[in-house]
């Protein structure tokens, strides 16, 4: 129990004087906090951050303007604590932007917002309206073409990155840990077939398998889950077959099969968890490559689905503008994918260095 307490407090200190792993894992944890209270924190609260008010499409980061609360012609239930958690919740009104406005007797006559030099006069009548009818809507990274707000969308967007690399995570270190640990333990035949099979997944380009796995699967946003948590596996099943293949020799292992331990007692119980070290560098590895795989498959119109925010899909909406009026559109959730990315690759480099595994890689 010391020698345990000894090596974690070790790893702790080595971890600690890694600056860079220090900022990653705020930046991690940061953005974990975000993507669970998500509809909290963006301002635009409705499920998938998907208001739209079409006249203020395409506005650069900052924009501001009033709107009028409309109320909506159906009733919309009031979503509870864990709903809104979860899916957000649908506003009762409708954001009626416009330049100016005046109240005469029971209604509110406004100058409509239509586009920039353009309005049109309405008139509202209260009873139609919110108690408190004026709002101040803020653009804070502007608007895409829908006029939904890039903020809120990025925000939000933040839970599909970190699900597809948590659950592409899981899946890679369950395949990859069960047939590498068989193909090193038990060598032979065994070892023969695996690592066949593994070398034509690993044949196979990434992007290619994962196209072929979602054709099956279909497009959605579990389905992109599943296909790339099954294109990353390899990487694992091949370090943890070197890991076990040397594990198997040494003496505690020896002494499992003298005491007549199961095989999956030892393999289990004694070697895998002497070898997690490596597993985990390569896990937050795996974080990182599931993020990028999952904003190219969104990019490329097989990840995820409208309306539901994801980055990658965010930069396919708004590409075209980079070289245009308003760049911010596609950069900011390309800025994203970049800082959560290199988070886990400085987290990965920290966390390698501190279990000292550069050897074993």
């Amino acid at each position: 129990m010391k020698k345990n307490n000894n090596y974690t407090s070790d790893f702790i200190r080595k971890l600690k004087k890694n600056k860079g792993a220090l900022i990653a894992v705020v930046v991690i944890v940061l953005s974990a906090f975000v993507a669970v209270f998500a509809y909290f924190l963006a301002p635009d609260h409705s499920p998938y951050a998907n208001r739209m008010i079409p006249e203020i499409a395409n506005k650069r980061p900052g924009f501001h303007i009033e709107a009028l609360r409309v109320k909506k012609e159906r009733v919309v239930l009031k979503a509870s604590f864990f709903e809104r958690l979860l899916n957000g919740s649908e506003s009762n009104y409708n954001l009626v932007p416009f330049i100016s406005h005046e109240i005469k007797g029971d209604s509110i006559i406004i100058q409509k917002y239509i586009d920039e030099g353009i309005s049109e006069r309405k008139a509202y009548a209260k009873t139609i309206l919110s108690e408190d009818p004026v709002e101040q809507i803020h653009f804070s990274l502007g608007s895409d073409r829908f006029g939904r707000d890039i903020a809120s969308r990025l925000i939000v967007g933040t839970r599909v990155s970190l699900s597809v690399g948590a659950i592409a995570v899981i899946i890679s270190l369950t395949i990859g840990i069960m047939l590498g640990a068989l193909a090193g333990y038990f060598k032979g035949r065994t070892d023969d077939i695996i690592m066949w099979f593994i070398n034509i997944i690993w044949s196979i380009p990434t992007l290619l398998l994962v196209f072929a796995i979602t054709l099956v699967l279909g497009k959605g946003f579990w389905q992109v889950f599943i296909a790339v948590g099954l294109t990353m596996w390899v990487n694992v099943a091949r370090l943890v077959r070197g890991q076990v293949l040397q594990a198997r020799e040494m003496e505690y292992v020896e002494a499992t099969k003298v005491l007549g331990f199961s095989n999956t007692r030892a393999i289990f119980n004694h070697i895998l968890p002497n070898i997690m070290g490596p597993v985990i560098v390569i896990a937050a590895n795996n974080f990182a490559a599931a993020i990028v795989i999952e904003a190219g498959l969104s990019f490329l119109g097989v990840g995820v689905q409208p309306p539901q925010p994801s980055w990658g899909l965010m930069i396919k909406e708004n590409y075209n503008f980079i070289i245009t009026h308003n760049p911010m559109l596609a950069i900011s959730p390309g800025i994203a994918i970049m800082l959560l990315v290199l988070a886990f690759n400085l987290l990965g480099n920290g966390l390698r260095d501190a279990l000292n595994v550069k050897s074993k890689l």
